[in-house]
């Protein structure tokens, strides 16, 4: 099992954060990250995640 650290964790974005940060919808961020312009990771859940380094 992998744990995260709470420095790590607070690197993440969701898809609605970095949408925020371009001025676009959340669905064209999921678009770029299928498209491989971002890279995600995805939670248990499913959900996307952006490292907050990358993407700014």
């Amino acid at each position: 099992m992998t744990v995260v650290n709470d420095s790590a964790r607070s690197s993440l974005l969701t898809p609605g954060e970095v949408a925020a940060m371009f001025r676009v919808n959340p669905k064209t961020v999921t678009r770029w990250a299928r498209s491989g312009k971002l890279t995600s990771i995805r939670t248990l859940g499913g959900h996307r995640r952006f490292y907050e380094v990358e993407v700014r």
